[in-house]
């Protein structure tokens, strides 16, 4: 087959159409036939490198693959030839403490597809066969490759991280985002009160339109006195942070007493200050998460299903362009 790779790390120049072997499914595992593969920011890193970590090269990215399965090995029971499916991203060895606590993602081993082992920019692909759930009816290939791992993080974030309740205000940053748009949803789903903000006023008019109260345009206004202004100075009990270097001052500046700040990236920067005092005094936590477990990402799908989330598709574009 024909697929794109990457075999050194650099521009667009580095993804490489070439042929490679057909996947063949050893005795645990599920082929799917890829009929739609999301373009997350990881595969941007996977692309670009990132300092100071190895990539498994060359590598097929393409981490959220949604499609049918077309051949599975001996031992696998309870998936069907043909059924629609999409893939859990993430995976652990299956075998250690975490992985047996359902808590896979803490898993030493965890692995993403794309980033660890081929993933779905490719008209086949070779899965474990417990990472293949089944598509809900009435979602698109596309809109089935367009949610897993954006809302498995930010799914981890607010539920199990953040502990969001009913009533508690948010501020979700860069709301425009795959964890931004749906950190938004999720947030509200929890009954919360959201304000999100963007570079643009075409992404806060979507971010308004997912569910978020009040926004603010970054790149027009100082976000944390707009946030001060929108709460009565009080501030908000959750900020979802992944922007990094560049927000992460001005986020822990928003929150109340009591406030968390959960982050789960630094794409501008991994480098943030902390006044000390300031996290002492206003009894702050600060939490770091990491995409989240397998029995997570089914909630997300149940929900998918009855339609109480729902994947933004920005646009659909054919493998080779």
């Amino acid at each position: 087959m024909r697929a794109i790779r990457v075999r050194e790390h650099g521009g667009l120049d580095a993804l490489v159409w070439e042929d490679v072997p057909d996947p063949v499914p050893g005795p645990t595992e599920v082929l799917v036939r890829v009929r739609a593969c999301g373009v997350n920011h990881l595969d941007l890193w996977v692309r670009r490198g990132v300092p100071g970590h190895e990539f498994p090269l060359p590598l097929i990215p393409g981490c959220d693959i949604a499609g049918e399965v077309a051949g599975m090995g001996e031992t696998v029971a309870g998936v069907e030839i043909g059924s629609k499916v999409l893939v859990a991203p993430g995976f652990g060895c299956g075998r250690c403490e975490p992985c047996s606590l359902g808590n896979d993602h803490l898993c030493r081993h965890y692995g993403i597809m794309g980033e660890t082992r081929d993933g779905g920019y490719a008209p086949w692909v070779v899965v474990p066969a417990r990472l293949v759930l089944d598509l809900p009816e009435g979602l698109s290939f596309e809109e089935g490759a367009a949610f897993p791992l954006a809302f498995l993080t930010a799914w981890h974030m607010l539920v199990v991280r953040a502990e969001v309740q009913p009533g508690e205000r948010v501020l979700v940053q860069a709301a425009g985002s795959g964890v931004g748009s749906a950190a938004v949803q999720i947030a509200r789903l929890l009954g919360a009160r959201v304000i999100a903000t963007a570079g643009t006023d075409a992404k806060l008019e979507r971010a308004a339109e997912l569910g978020a109260e009040e926004t603010i345009n970054y790149n027009e206004a100082d976000f944390p006195e707009e946030v001060s202004r929108l709460t009565g100075k009080r501030g908000v009990d959750v900020v979802v942070e992944h922007v990094g270097q560049a927000t992460w001052d001005g986020s822990v500046r928003c929150l109340a007493k009591g406030g968390r700040l959960v982050t789960c990236g630094a794409t501008t920067g991994p480098v943030g200050d902390l006044h000390l005092p300031r996290l002492f005094f206003k009894s702050l936590s600060i939490l770091g998460s990491t995409m989240g477990s397998r029995g997570e990402l089914c909630r997300i799908v149940h929900l998918m299903g009855q339609r109480k989330l729902h994947p933004v598709v920005d646009r659909v574009l054919d493998l080779e362009d």
